[in-house]
C-alpha cells in the first residue's frame, strides 16, 4: 500500500482552491523562494543547482509575461520588466552572479508587495462560493 503525502496533498488542494489573484502570488513566492535557493548553492559552489533554480525563477517570469491581457496598456510595461528581469537572470546564470541575483530579487519583492496591495485594495485574494 503507497501511503499518500499529506503535505503535498494540502500543497495541492491550496492550489486548487486558489484564486487566480493567489495563484499570482505564490507564483512571485516561487520565483523568490528559486533566487534565495541559487544565491545559496552561489555561495556553495554549486553550479548545478544554481542554474536549476535560476532557470525555475526564469520560466516563473516567462509564464507572467507570456500571459500578460495586451489589451492593457500597462501590460506594455510590464512586458518591459520582465524582459528585464529575464536579461538579469539570463546573465546571473552565465557568471553565477549573486549581486545580481540580489537586485533581481528586490524586484520581485517590490512586484509581490504590490500584488499583495492590490489584493487587499480590491478584495481578489477572496474565494467566490
Amino acid at each position: 500500500m503507497v501511503k499518500k503525502n499529506p503535505y503535498a496533498a494540502y500543497a495541492n488542494n491550496k492550489i486548487m482552491m486558489a484564486s487566480p489573484a493567489e495563484l499570482t502570488l505564490m507564483l512571485y513566492d516561487g520565483a523568490i523562494k528559486f533566487v534565495n535557493i541559487a544565491m545559496d548553492a552561489i555561495d556553495r559552489k554549486d553550479i548545478e543547482k544554481a542554474h536549476e533554480n535560476i532557470r525555475k525563477a526564469d520560466l516563473i517570469i516567462e509564464e507572467f509575461q507570456i500571459t500578460l491581457n495586451h489589451k492593457y496598456e500597462v501590460a506594455k510595461d510590464f512586458d518591459q520588466v520582465y524582459k528585464y528581469i529575464r536579461e538579469r537572470l539570463m546573465w546571473a546564470n552565465v557568471k553565477k552572479d549573486k549581486a545580481i541575483l540580489e537586485e533581481v530579487q528586490e524586484h520581485l519583492h517590490t512586484m509581490r508587495d504590490t500584488w499583495k496591495e492590490v489584493m487587499k485594495k480590491t478584495n481578489n485574494g477572496q474565494r467566490v462560493g
